[in-house]
């Protein structure tokens, strides 16, 4: 796969991507909680040591540290990184963080982890089986034996069936008028070109506008890939149970 439009669009929109939240600061808070309860449920408590393997600016790692756990963090986008790091400083948590391409996790850390996190869609941007199946691996390498890596992504296996051609807009009312935020979808076959708009309509009116791709990846496909990297057993949680946005799976190594 060409990493290079995936570091771009990460790149470009670091230093905007809170703005896809009505409230950033309580996102963290709230996913926080959703992981912490999904980690004590698989047997972990806040002395386990977590690697946050696609970071981003940090929204799963800051909250997470902010509740005590040890937490590692990378990210294959260096703007993304330089957001995280700050936004750790002003949250006043201490998290390593790293650039790494997470299918080759063990350039950058030596150890293995309690827990590997891959949130928010991030596994789709493997735009080939040989990328996801070396980003799997790469995830059960640094997990320690009874580990867990959990990951979340759309749900798929509803959007293949109709293959939308873009995602229900966001709206949020700001001090000064109002965010609009959406994406458009272009398919082609599994996968799909996204192109991220976000509509600033306050004093004035600025569009933002960030491009990247994706490859719709079923649960079936996820399941099996860790199966066959080393987890001998994967569990998926529904929104609706979790009350998180995406689909999440918990795959345990053996």
């Amino acid at each position: 796969m060409c990493m290079d439009i995936t570091q771009d669009f990460y790149n470009n929109m670091a230093s905007q991507y809170d703005k896809l939240f009505h409230d950033w600061q309580s996102t963290i808070r709230e996913q926080a909680v959703i992981l912490n309860k999904l980690f004590i449920d698989n047997g972990f408590d806040n002395t386990a040591h977590i690697l946050d393997c696609a970071c981003g600016i940090g929204t799963q790692s800051i909250g997470l540290a902010s509740l005590g756990y040890q937490v590692s963090a990378s990210d294959i986008s260096a703007g993304e990184i330089s957001e995280a790091r700050e936004r750790a400083k002003e949250n006043d948590v201490d998290i390593r963080f790293e650039l790494a391409d997470f299918r080759a996790l063990a350039k950058k850390f030596s150890e293995q982890f309690d827990i590997v996190i891959v949130m928010d869609n991030a596994l789709p941007h493997m735009l080939s089986k040989d990328d996801l199946n070396a980003a799997i691996k790469s995830m059960t390498g640094q997990t320690k034996p009874n580990g867990i890596i959990v990951a979340s992504i759309r749900d798929y296996d509803h959007l293949l069936a109709e293959k939308p051609p873009y995602s229900p807009p966001y709206i949020h009312k700001t001090d000064k008028g109002q965010r609009v935020s959406f994406q458009t979808w272009v398919w082609e076959n599994d996968n799909y070109h996204l192109v991220q708009y976000i509509i600033e309509d306050e004093e004035s009116l600025h569009i933002s506008k960030f491009e990247c791709e994706y490859r719709a990846v079923r649960r079936e496909e996820l399941t099996s890939l860790f199966l066959a990297n080393g987890c001998r057993a994967v569990q998926w949680k529904m929104p609706e149970e979790t009350g998180f946005y995406q689909p999440i799976v918990i795959a345990r190594k053996g």
